[in-house]
C-alpha cells in the first residue's frame, strides 16, 4: 500500500466521522428519561428503554426526551368556598408523571404546558370538592377523603394529555386576612364561655364537696362530744364512788380535807373575809389555836 492510498483512506475515515458527528444517527437514554422519535415534525414512536439507540440521521429524525421520574407542581394559593360559605385560601401541591410521552408531545408539548393544564384541572376539582363539605369537616375529619377524590377526578381528566396525577395534597389552608380577626374573636369568645362554664361547674362541685366535708365534720365532732360526755360522766361517777368510800372510812378526815381545799380556794393573798369567831368556816383554824391536853397540864 502506497502513501497516497493510505492518505485517501484516512481522509475517508475522517469524512465519515465528521458526517456521523453532524447527523448523529444514535442517541442515549438514561434511567430517568423516555423519548419520542419525531420524523419531519411528526411523532412516530416512543422509546422507554434506557441505553444506546439508533435512528435516522438528522434532520430525518430527532429525539424529544422527557422525564420518567415523578414530578411535582406547587400551585399558588387560591381562594375556595366551603359548603357553609366559609372562604379559605388553599395552598396545594400536585405529584404527577408523564404516562404517555406520545400523547404528551402532541397535546401539551412540554412540562410548562402540562403544568398550565394541570393547574386548571386540579383547581377546578379542588374547588368543586371543597364546596361540598363544611369547614369544620374539612379541617378535622374528611380532608383525606376530599383529596383522594380530587386526585382521582383530576387523573381522569389529565389522561387526555398523557399525564398521570399521582397525588394532590393541601399544604396549608388559611382564612383570608380580612376574616382572621373576626374568627379569632369568635374563637376567643367561645373559649371564654367554656371557661366560665367550667369555672361555674367547678364552683358548684366545690360547694358540694365543702358541704359534704362540713357535714362529716359535724358528725365527727358530735360523736366525739358524745364520747367525751360519756367518759366525763364515767369519770365523775368513779370519782364520786371513790369519795364515798373514803368518806365512809373516815368521815371526819374527809370533812377536814374538804375544808382545807376550801381554805386554799377561798383564802388568797390580798383577800379580806369578815366572819364571826363562832363561824363554822373557822372551826379547824380555832381548833389549831386551842391548847391540847399536854399544854393545859403544863
Amino acid at each position: 500500500m502506497n502513501r497516497k492510498s493510505l492518505a485517501q483512506r484516512l481522509l475517508l475515515a475522517v469524512l465519515i466521522l465528521v458526517l456521523l458527528a453532524l447527523f448523529r444517527p444514535w442517541y442515549v437514554l438514561d434511567e430517568t428519561e423516555q423519548g419520542v422519535i419525531v420524523q419531519f415534525g411528526k411523532p412516530v414512536r416512543v422509546v422507554q428503554e434506557s441505553g444506546l439507540h439508533l435512528k435516522l440521521p438528522y434532520p430525518f429524525q430527532v429525539v424529544q426526551k422527557f422525564e420518567r421520574r415523578l414530578l411535582e407542581y406547587d400551585s399558588p394559593p387560591e381562594e375556595v368556598i366551603t359548603r357553609d360559605k366559609k372562604t379559605l385560601v388553599v395552598d396545594s401541591y400536585v405529584r404527577w408523571r408523564i404516562a404517555d410521552p406520545l400523547v404528551f408531545l402532541r397535546t401539551v408539548v412540554s412540562e410548562s404546558g402540562a403544568v398550565v393544564r394541570i393547574d386548571d384541572v386540579v383547581y377546578s376539582e379542588l374547588r368543586t370538592e371543597i364546596g361540598r363539605v363544611d369547614l369544620f369537616d374539612l379541617v378535622s375529619r374528611v380532608r383525606g377523603e376530599v383529596m383522594n377524590r380530587v386526585t382521582v377526578r383530576s387523573n381522569e381528566k389529565t389522561r387526555e394529555f398523557g399525564v398521570e396525577i399521582v397525588d394532590v395534597r393541601i399544604k396549608r389552608a388559611d382564612l383570608p386576612k380580612q376574616n382572621e380577626e373576626a374568627v379569632f374573636q369568635r374563637m376567643k369568645s367561645e373559649r371564654e364561655r367554656q371557661a366560665r362554664q367550667y369555672r361555674s361547674e367547678g364552683e358548684e362541685e366545690a360547694t358540694k364537696i365543702r358541704a359534704e366535708a362540713d357535714k362529716e365534720r359535724a358528725l365527727i365532732l358530735a360523736e366525739a362530744e358524745k364520747q367525751a360526755q360519756m367518759l366525763r360522766g364515767e369519770g365523775e361517777a368513779e370519782a364520786l364512788r371513790i369519795y364515798a368510800r373514803a368518806y365512809a372510812k373516815n368521815p371526819e378526815f374527809f370533812v377536814f380535807l374538804k375544808t382545807l381545799e376550801l381554805y386554799e380556794k377561798s383564802l388568797q393573798e390580798g383577800d379580806t373575809l369578815i366572819l364571826t369567831p363562832a363561824s363554822d368556816f373557822l372551826r379547824y383554824l380555832r381548833s389549831a389555836q386551842e391548847p391540847g391536853p399536854q399544854e393545859v397540864e403544863r
